[in-house]
């Protein structure tokens, strides 16, 4: 099953050992045998914000005992005993455990006897317990009482004063606060006890729930017979806030009440509870996800910070066989991601499996169950590291598994963006979380309806924390802001015209390319830092100064678009969030790369063009394609070296025409390094040749100048003698053609011939000092075929000389 249950506490291993060791070292000798005390009375009656569980049994006397099981100690205490056959109906201990509020009714037996004696039904009671002293009547009254101790954020001294809610079965809630002191050392005593200061902070209520995590009460009220929903948060400086009402759409009735979370509640039949289904909801810390679950029937992980998406959720009913994981028993649902067997007195803890998520992700064939698995385990996950190198192996073996999305991009979003999600509130609304903006397939036992309905009219009284968040997505939502999640549409932009002027020789400022650069740099550095194994490939050692532009880019408008919209978080925590992120994305295709490699067992002599291809390599090239694709349309940038390998990869695998394909469809980008490889593995054969050819004349120029001087063949020569003596012509400044004249030892009839023999006679005398120049000529003479062109010209144009006289103006 998704959900995996430990139990955090059992009445039966955790108490009751305790219980008897306590009794058998106050027993006489002899008497082993009356050691059994009635403990099947034995039951737990409260848990405390701070783990602590309360729980009471009756001794031989039939007196009622009450107990503490502290969760951090993992040891029991004795509190209190009632010397009297009574039934608790509710109980707290305050953060001191100095004072023990307890509300109590008169058992079946004792009742049965006294039936005919007047006098309150429920006796609620304040017990000074360290040490035990005196006892405070707080109520006497024929309703019943529950009780409950508030614990809010304070530093670890005392409180000088106690809150402690009292809930009537009259539909009525007071909050009394109650002063202690210190006397004779340790000693605790409630101070002014006969006047403790009470108010009432609601009534009439019809429901009442009790949050113990966030110390909040939420309960319904009917009003005019609206039926309204409130929230009170109580502060550690002693008061409490309306935190939100909202009225409900729904009709309650005043003729009873109903109470969630306030322990134990002996009036209910445990047998005929057993009989009945009980759906149980988990949260978990970071309220990402809420898990309901109903045994035998289904079990659903409702995301609800993306409710937008149903994709997100995840939806198993029985035909997914969501196996019973608690038992059909009175348990409950607390704070948190802990559920209470009252019957059984045992405490779980719910976990979301992850063995059993990432085996369901290989299995199922559904789309939206891939995608709802891969953010739950993204987000939720105890070890990211282990669990996105499943996902990535996963990847690796059904890269073309999922047709509704881009299983790549969705992995690299989606981690990127969990990986920072708890730094800061409000990322889901300005960072990417999900690859698919809607979603229109079908998903099985689900029916989407799409229908305009009208917020809440909502009255929040208070933005802090949770309230904060749902203010500001209700704000969202209600008033259409504008689509404010980061995409790289700048950048893509800014990099295309940094690239353009690259080509036309021009150049941004020194220190704006320094910035970018550097930006640049500190994400390698930063992803190099917490990778401490050498990498499998050449990803990241290569200088590709396109990404590094891409990769800066990134770096730069990220960091102004986060500071834009996340007012009040300092510069400082922004700059290294942006590190993080793009530093994640990066890293994680790099383990993407790598992953597949490992799986194929590919080795460093892949790199070398002069040995035969494996299906292997093919396997890997598909791979990268896929990432290439995914990250293009995104236009996210590539780890330097990612490049290189997908091109000799390529050259590896593809017959030549294929090849052209990809390099003329920018599929594959010719690096200096991949082709100065090829150049100097592979020698001059015919076939090699062909290849070389077909990739030279597809280089930029300063790229192809570079190969040309590494490449040892006449072709080569050829063009580095063109490209030198063009540059040559490019630069000649026109001299008197008297000195020209001079410098030529002959001439020849034809006069454009005759010109550019001048020239080039120039330009050799010029640069007598350089000999590269005046290899160059010579190889250019040698190889020219322009001489050729005009002594056919010459002859055209004999005997003509108006034509010959045009011809040398045209070249002029």
């Amino acid at each position: 099953m998704a959900l995996r249950l430990v139990a955090d506490f059992d009445l039966r291993k955790d108490v009751l050992p305790w219980l008897r060791a306590q009794r058998a070292a106050s027993a006489a000798p002899g008497a082993e045998d009356v050691l059994e005390t009635n403990y099947e009375s034995l039951r737990v009656l409260n848990v405390e914000r701070n783990g602590n569980i309360i729980y009471n049994y009756k001794d031989d006397e039939r007196n009622i005992v009450f107990g503490l099981y502290d969760c951090q100690t993992r040891k029991n205490q004795h509190l209190y005993t009632f010397e009297k056959d009574l039934q608790v109906v509710s109980c707290s201990v305050n953060r001191e455990k100095t004072l023990l509020a307890a509300s109590l009714v008169k058992s079946t037996e004792e009742g049965r006897r006294n039936e005919l004696q007047p006098g309150s039904k429920c006796l609620t009671l304040l017990v000074e317990i360290h040490p035990v002293n005196n006892v405070k009547v707080l109520k006497a009254v024929d309703s019943y009482i529950w009780v409950q101790f508030l614990y809010l954020h304070v530093e670890s001294h005392p409180l000088p004063q106690n809150q402690l809610l009292l809930i009537s079965e009259e539909k009525y809630i007071e909050q009394f606060h109650i002063q202690v002191t210190q006397e004779d050392g340790n000693r605790v005593v409630i101070k002014n006890s006969d006047h403790l200061p009470r108010h009432r902070i609601a009534e009439d209520f019809v429901w009442t729930q009790w949050d113990m995590t966030e110390q909040r009460l939420y309960y319904i009220d009917l009003e005019k017979s609206r039926s309204i929903l409130k929230c009170l948060q109580f502060y550690a400086d002693q008061s409490c806030d309306l935190m939100f009402e909202a009225p409900l759409d729904i009709t309650l009735s005043d003729s009873g009440f109903k109470l969630i979370n306030f322990g134990y509640d002996y009036r209910q039949d445990q047998e005929k509870l057993c009989k009945y289904l009980t759906l149980c909801v988990f949260t978990n810390h970071t309220e990402r996800y809420v898990a309901v679950y109903l045994p035998g029937h289904f079990f659903h992980l409702l995301n609800i910070q993306h409710p937008d998406l149903i994709c997100h959720s995840l939806f198993l009913t029985e035909n997914n066989k969501t196996n019973d994981m608690l038992p059909h028993s009175s348990f409950q649902s607390l704070s948190g991601s802990l559920v209470l067997d009252w019957y059984s007195g045992r405490l779980y803890r719910a976990f979301l499996d992850q063995s059993y998520l990432l085996r369901f992700l290989w299995n199922t064939s559904l789309d939206c169950e891939k995608m709802a698995i891969l953010h739950c385990v993204l987000s939720c996950g105890q070890d990211p590291q282990f669990l996105e190198g499943q996902i990535i192996q996963w990847i690796s073996e059904n890269v073309s598994a999922c047709h509704s999305f881009d299983l790549i991009q969705e992995f690299i979003i989606a981690s990127s963006y969990w990986s920072i999600y708890a730094k800061t509130s409000n990322v889901d609304t300005i960072l990417p979380y999900s690859s698919v903006l809607t979603w229109n397939t079908e998903i099985p036992g689900i029916t989407l309806v799409t229908e305009e309905i009208e917020l809440p009219l909502m009255k929040v009284h208070s933005f802090k924390g949770y309230w904060e968040k749902l203010n500001s997505n209700l704000d969202y939502v209600k008033y259409a802001k504008p689509y404010l999640c980061y995409n790289n549409s700048v950048v893509k932009r800014e990099w295309h015209n940094l690239i353009s002027e690259e080509k036309t020789g021009k150049r941004r400022s020194t220190a704006y390319m320094r910035n970018i650069l550097d930006s640049a740099k500190r994400v390698i550095s930063n992803i190099e830092a917490r990778n401490s194994e050498p990498r499998l490939t050449l990803l990241l050692q290569e200088e590709d100064n396109h990404q590094k532009l891409l990769l800066g880019l990134m770096v730069s408008e990220l960091r102004e678009h986060l500071l834009r919209h996340l007012q009040g978080v300092e510069k400082k925590k922004i700059e290294q969030m942006v590190l993080d992120y793009v530093s994640k994305l990066l890293d994680l295709i790099c383990h993407l790369v790598e992953t597949c490699w490992r799986r194929h067992d590919l080795q460093s002599s892949v790199l070398h063009f002069n040995r035969p291809r494996s299906a292997a390599e093919f396997e890997v090239f598909h791979i990268m394609t896929r990432i290439l694709e995914a990250t293009n349309s995104l236009f996210l940038p590539l780890p330097p070296g990612f490049h290189t390998l997908h091109t000799i990869l390529g050259v590896h695998c593809l017959p030549l025409h294929n090849l052209l394909d990809y390099i003329d469809n920018g599929v594959l980008l010719l690096t200096e390094t991949a082709v100065t490889r090829l150049i100097k593995d592979l020698d001059n054969s015919e076939k090699n040749e062909k290849l070389k050819f077909s990739i030279l004349v597809r280089l930029p120029p300063l790229i192809g100048q570079k190969i040309c001087r590494v490449w040892d063949h006449p072709m080569s020569s050829n063009i580095i003698s063109r490209t030198h003596v063009t540059q040559l012509l490019q630069n000649y400044k026109k001299q008197s053609r008297n000195s020209m004249m001079d410098k030529s030892s002959f001439s020849v009839e034809f006069l454009p011939l005759n010109y550019f023999i001048e020239i080039l006679t120039d330009l050799e005398s010029s640069s007598q000092g350089s000999q590269d120049a005046q290899r160059d000529l010579g190889l250019f003479f040698h190889h020219s075929c322009l001489v050729p062109s005009l002594v056919a010209c010459h002859r055209n144009v004999r005997g003509r000389p108006e034509e010959a006289n045009r011809t040398s103006q045209e070249l002029r």
